[in-house]
């Protein structure tokens, strides 16, 4: 990998996540040599991109380079690397570009999408974790646009226009409002020849409301947003099958598509090497304790999505959503900083800060630990918050510039089909979820 030797103590971190990209901005300064392994070179603000598969924002404007990061000291470097395993006798880590022993190890490799089982979800569907998924899902909604204005078939056209979106969680439903407002605003002045009525989006949920991490205010003003701006939902519906054409559930309910995405849950992504008993398998995340060390090892850690801690308050866990990964990586750093001086660690304690989700237009809803509320003022409060988590003045500036053109414009300037996704989705332009 071409890292110096040296006689600093050596901290390895796979994956520049939020929990990641926390830690290794805290560790800059510290007399260390730290290393950040990445299969990607640039951060990505996942909380953003459904704006991206929606063509209201750049993938440039939710992606930060992770040089950026490590480029302010000459202790810490960046390697673009995949990692196959752990070999924790030998504190090495093997990868794609070769092998590297650490002091400490830090695995902050995050979450993947949850098929639950279901091979032709997988196969055939559309999901969104990564910024070229995201690029997929544009691609392909756009081009069924397109398609549909030229095809003559009635039950083809219908099925062009048919958006079957899998998972009412926040992904869901910012998702499938974002696609209504596209119908509403866009589809009538860029596709004179497209009758908007003809297009419907369809939000299925396998529980009996929307939004359930958030509590039934949430959930109830979601639902009257989301029936506002056309969007039906299906509740208690859960999906069987989807050959690439045709949605079939556990109930009467089949629908015929060409966009199918599935937002329906998340699971973790472990690297290969680590003894069975350190991983809940159930979860697919690794059980730490409350220093957020790796059960059975000392010198191993986790944080953020991939890292189980089991608490009073969050016996399941902490929610696998950046607050707690950006928390974990913050306090980890100050915990290292403790080890290299012979300190006790201290326990890590999440603050929740509260959630909050998005419906397009004016229209959010925010639950805080005394408040709920929503409407404009919830949007305008999601609006600031996602701005200031946003890495980057550049991201934050083109951001706040694209936002506001969209809203005084009615308009996604985005919506640009750059790399043609139809025809290859079994090829490479469909980036499969990765360890």
């Amino acid at each position: 990998m071409n890292i110096p030797k040296t006689d600093l103590p050596r901290i390895v971190i796979i994956g520049g996540g939020f929990a990641g990209m926390a830690l290794a901005r805290k560790l800059l300064k510290e007399d260390v040599q730290m290393v950040l392994l990445d299969r990607h070179n640039y951060h990505t603000f996942q909380p953003l991109l459904y704006q991206v598969s929606t063509s209201g924002l750049e993938p440039d404007s939710i992606a930060y380079p992770l040089r950026k990061i490590t480029r302010s000291s000459k202790k810490c470097f960046f390697r673009l690397a995949e990692v196959k395993s752990i070999s924790d006798e030998t504190k090495t880590v093997h990868t794609n570009i070769g092998d590297l022993v650490y002091d400490y190890l830090v695995i902050a490799t995050g979450s993947k999408t949850n098929f639950f089982g279901n091979e032709s979800i997988e196969e055939n569907g559309m999901w969104m974790k990564t910024v070229p998924q995201a690029l997929n899902i544009r691609s392909l909604i756009l081009e069924n646009l397109e398609q549909a204005t030229i095809t003559e078939d009635p039950e083809k056209r219908k099925a062009l226009l048919n958006f079957v979106l899998v998972g009412a969680g926040p992904t869901g439903v910012e998702l499938s409002g974002a696609i209504a407002e596209l119908r509403n605003h866009i589809v009538p002045k860029d596709y004179p020849d497209l009758d908007p009525n003809e297009m419907h989006i369809h939000l299925l949920e396998g529980l009996d409301r929307v939004l359930p991490p958030m509590s039934e205010h949430a959930s109830k003003k979601a639902q009257e947003f989301l029936e506002e701006l056309g969007v039906k939902i299906h509740l208690n519906t859960m999906v069987e099958h989807y050959d690439g054409h045709l949605v079939t559930t556990n109930t009467d309910l089949a629908i015929k598509t060409e966009t199918f995405i599935w937002s329906a849950g998340v699971t973790g992504a472990p690297v290969e090497g680590l003894n069975a008993s350190a991983l809940v398998e159930k979860a697919n995340r690794y059980e730490v304790n409350a220093f957020n060390q790796v059960n059975g090892y000392e010198n191993i850690f986790a944080i953020g999505d991939i890292a189980l801690m089991q608490t009073e308050d969050f016996p399941k866990g902490h929610p696998m959503v950046a607050q707690p990964a950006i928390q974990q990586g913050k306090h980890l750093a100050k915990n290292l900083k403790r080890l290299l001086k012979g300190e006790k660690l201290e326990a890590f304690n999440y603050f929740d800060k509260g959630t909050m989700a998005t419906v397009g237009r004016n229209r959010a809803v925010v639950d805080l630990k005394k408040w709920k509320f929503s409407g404009f003022f919830a949007w305008f409060v999601w609006m600031f918050v996602h701005l200031w988590f946003l890495v980057g003045f550049r991201n934050r500036l083109v951001t706040f510039f694209n936002w506001i053109y969209n809203y005084v414009n009615f308009d996604k300037a985005a919506r640009l089909i750059i790399r043609p996704f139809k025809g290859h989705e079994k090829s490479m332009t469909f980036e499969k979820d990765k360890t």
